[in-house]
């Protein structure tokens, strides 16, 4: 019973506490959770890889991240992935986390959603996790370990108005998040799921309606960092947002979608 409670009690990844040194490959890098979490390992001597399309805006916060390798990269098209992990590889013998933050949103209503619309969130969303998870997992596991991180949403918790591609697109990174963690734990990779609330960016900038418990990206930063310190497995914030979101997921349907309509209005 004690060596149960005691793995029960103990944290699902590595603790990561110290970056001095640490290779960290973000891809997504150029705004927002990314630009912010560069900078914020920047500081603490972490080696960087920051990667987004926008070669300005790695320009910009690569100029904050002394040790940083820029490469722009468009997760969308097939073979990048490979193509930036060798470039790494060549230069520093590996990586030993990867962030696969970037994301895209379109809100959308049922009534506005297209195939085409769909796929553009999902490409990027979906696929281009998945692509990157291909990539790197198997120099992960060839290696003396190591961690990924997905970043998801809230969103992914349970069906919003406003979301009908964004949505599935984080409910998939949620499973998919579970079911590396199953394989690769043992494995000594450490996985770890990112779900922010409401973070100020670009992104969120598209929508015209409350959000709640709305924070800044360096507010996410610093929960992140928190949270790989605990060796958490999911990373959610602000908490006071995530909390009720997942309180909310477990109520009856009946109870469940009249109280989303009146908390978001729509």
């Amino acid at each position: 019973m004690i060596t149960w409670l005691w793995r029960f009690g103990r944290s699902l990844n590595r603790p990561i506490t110290d970056w001095h040194g640490k290779r960290v490959w973000i891809v997504g890098a150029s705004t927002g959770i990314g630009a912010a979490l560069s900078r914020s390992l920047a500081a603490r001597g972490a080696r960087l890889v920051l990667s987004a399309r926008s070669r300005q805006g790695l320009a910009e916060v690569g100029r904050d991240c002394p040790q940083s390798l820029e490469i722009a990269m468009d997760v969308t098209l097939a073979g990048e992935f490979p193509r930036v992990l060798d470039e790494i590889t060549a230069h520093w013998g590996g990586v030993d986390l990867v962030v696969l933050n970037a994301g895209t949103y379109r809100p959308l209503r049922a009534w506005e959603l297209t195939p085409e619309r769909a796929r553009e969130t999902l490409d990027t969303n979906l696929m281009g996790v998945i692509d990157g998870v291909a990539a790197i997992v198997p120099a992960l596991c060839a290696g003396t370990g190591g961690a990924i991180a997905l970043v998801g949403s809230v969103a992914g918790y349970g069906g919003l108005p406003k979301a009908a591609a964004y949505g599935p697109s984080k409910a998939a990174l949620v499973n998919l998040a579970e079911c590396l963690y199953l394989d690769l734990a043992p494995r000594g990779v450490s996985v770890f799921l990112i779900s922010p609330g409401f973070v100020a960016t670009p992104l969120t900038a598209h929508n015209d309606f409350h959000m709640p418990a709305l924070i800044q990206p360096q507010e996410a930063a610093d929960a992140i960092l928190a949270g790989m310190a605990r060796g958490a497995f999911e990373i959610h914030f602000p908490r006071r947002f995530t909390l009720a979101m997942k309180c909310l997921r477990l109520l009856p349907y009946r109870w469940y979608f009249p109280l989303v309509r009146k908390v978001t209005g729509l």
